[in-house]
């Protein structure tokens, strides 16, 4: 891996993890609810791989269509919603894992199979979930963990819908900007309600997630890809609930319990060992 190559990845998990950092960050310390946050995350999002794909392709139009835009916007409402009540560790960990975990049970139903050891690798990731969701005081509330669950579930589908495309980047652009009328409705209907509510601080969590961490982090992304293989790129997301966990004790003051560190080796090893071993002809 060169090292431009290597700064790429790097910086692309650390946007990944900044997400879960910076929605949880908002909706733990400021006055921001989940409503106004998504419509703020997405449309910023929209604006700045706009303005990307627009310096580098100005006649070009954009891919994406209004399926992907609305399980994008499922992704991004149940994602927030679920880190009202979440650490940020926790969260990342059920998202990272429903992703994957939907992902592979989506190819085995279309008649892909799985060696003994992927077979071993989804009994331990869906032990590690098990073990976080069990009850105890350290437990997640069912409600948000589903909803998290929910959230993971989502964004698989829509990298499912979107391995179509030609290019990656200019399909989520044109995700992000469909989905952003029907994200600032949803938000104008909750205004109207006097559920609103957001400061400052809260707004500036939510143009960072959406345009740094999601917009930017996404454009790093599909540019580190292009020098990964798909073994590579599935292993190093491995990282990102570590990074988030790390990322929540630093800034968010969360603990890291011996349930989550339990958790987090099932899932992660559970995984690995799914991704890093060849799938079997259907």
């Amino acid at each position: 891996m060169t090292p431009r190559l290597f700064a790429l990845t790097l910086l692309a998990m650390l946007a990944f993890a900044g997400n879960s950092l910076l929605c949880r960050l908002a909706l733990k310390h400021t006055a921001i609810d989940p409503a106004t946050f998504v419509a703020i995350r997405i449309g910023s999002g929209a604006l700045v791989l706009w303005l990307v794909l627009r310096l580098r392709r100005p006649a070009r139009q954009f891919e994406g269509n209004w399926h992907g835009a609305l399980t994008l916007l499922a992704y991004a409402v149940a994602f927030a919603y679920a880190y009202t009540q979440i650490s940020a560790g926790t969260g990342a960990l059920l998202l990272f894992a429903s992703i994957q975990i939907s992902m592979i049970l989506y190819g085995l139903f279309i008649g892909e199979r799985l060696s003994h050891t992927q077979a071993l690798g989804i009994g331990l990731a869906l032990a590690g979930l098990v073990i976080l969701m069990l009850p105890s005081v350290t437990a997640p509330p069912l409600f948000h963990a589903l909803l998290m669950i929910a959230a993971g579930v989502a964004w698989g589908a829509y990298s499912l819908l979107g391995r179509g495309a030609k290019d990656a980047a200019s399909a989520t652009a044109g995700n992000f900007i469909r989905a952003t009328p029907v994200a600032l409705l949803m938000f104008l209907l909750h205004a109207s309600a006097s559920h609103a509510s957001y400061d400052a601080a809260g707004v500036a969590y939510a143009v960072a997630s959406g345009a740094v961490t999601s917009g930017l982090g996404y454009v790093l992304w599909y540019a580190a890809l292009k020098g990964l293989k798909v073994t590579q790129a599935a292993t190093v997301q491995l990282s990102v609930p570590v990074l988030t966990a790390f990322g929540g004790t630093v800034f968010l003051d969360e603990p890291v319990t011996g349930i989550l560190m339990a958790a987090t080796v099932l899932i992660l090893l559970g995984i690995a060992l799914v991704v890093l071993v060849k799938k079997r002809a259907a």
